[in-house]
């Protein structure tokens, strides 16, 4: 049986986060739909010029126009992809290394120190590099994302299972559970929510990443839209891609976020107004 379920069964049980009322949804909206008024205001009185900070109006405008006419959904979808495949071999390797970490003294002194010297590298300093290494396709964009992807999971899942209840441990050694049966049952359901925190901070680092791969001589991409953008002069659409990847962002956060409240149904949460 789940320890970690046992020993929260006698907390009081989180209740889901209700749906948000009219009011948390106008408290949510407040500081951008303030921030967007000042800005229309500015640029319709001429402080600012369209040529460096365009209305949202015209950013807008512009928005549609990248939809109507196609421009968009094939550029969007290739930035996806390349973020899910360069995403999904971070959290690969940060979950193999961290588990290996996490659970063996010997994996600690072998894999732990290389990590973190690695770690405090700037991975995007490292493009030239990738360039010459790889080439200027598709691989060095994916392997940035990648590597900047794989040291949040390694350094939250590497600590959440360090971290993990003494007694809930000695709870199962009483109960007679093997080494196997108490990492499964109880280290690795303890360390869940340091995984998911980790996966939340990779996710912004991939966006990040992406910014800059797809500066990396791309011939398709969101990135690609905003360099095109910056050579004519299009402010609005440089504006409409900073704008696609602030939502991108925002909603593979919220997606994380919700995995969180399913299956971290068990951990007492205390909310305030």
């Amino acid at each position: 049986m789940n320890l970690s379920a046992i020993a929260s069964a006698s907390l009081p049980r989180a209740k889901s986060p209700a749906s948000p009322g009219a009011f948390s949804v106008l408290r949510r909206a407040a500081v951008p739909v303030g921030v967007l008024a000042v800005w229309q205001a500015a640029a319709s009185f001429g402080f600012t010029s369209p040529q460096t900070m365009p209305a949202p109006s015209l950013i807008v405008s512009s928005f549609w126009n990248l939809i109507v006419t196609g421009q968009l959904w094939p550029n969007l979808i290739i930035s996806l992809t390349r973020v899910l495949f360069g995403l999904a071999a971070g959290v690969t390797v940060g979950t193999i290394l961290g588990l290996a970490a996490g659970l063996s003294r010997l994996g600690e002194d072998m894999i732990d120190p290389t990590v973190q010297m690695a770690r405090t590298l700037p991975h995007l300093a490292l493009i030239p590099l990738m360039i010459l290494w790889f080439g200027i396709g598709e691989t060095p964009k994916l392997v940035i994302i990648a590597l900047g992807s794989s040291f949040p999971i390694y350094l939250n899942l590497y600590s959440a299972i360090r971290g993990a209840d003494r007694k809930l441990l000695e709870a199962g050694a009483v109960l007679g559970l093997s080494r196997a049966e108490t990492i499964l049952n109880v280290v690795l359901p303890a360390a869940l929510p340091g995984f998911l925190v980790g996966l939340r901070q990779a996710l912004g680092i991939a966006w990040i990443s992406l910014v800059v791969a797809e500066q990396i001589n791309a011939d398709a991409g969101i990135g690609y839209l905003v360099m095109n953008a910056r050579d004519f002069l299009q402010t609005d659409v440089i504006f409409d891609g900073l704008l696609v990847y602030a939502m991108l962002g925002l909603a593979t956060d919220r997606l994380v976020r919700s995995l969180e409240i399913h299956l971290l149904a068990w951990r007492p949460v205390l909310l305030t107004r």
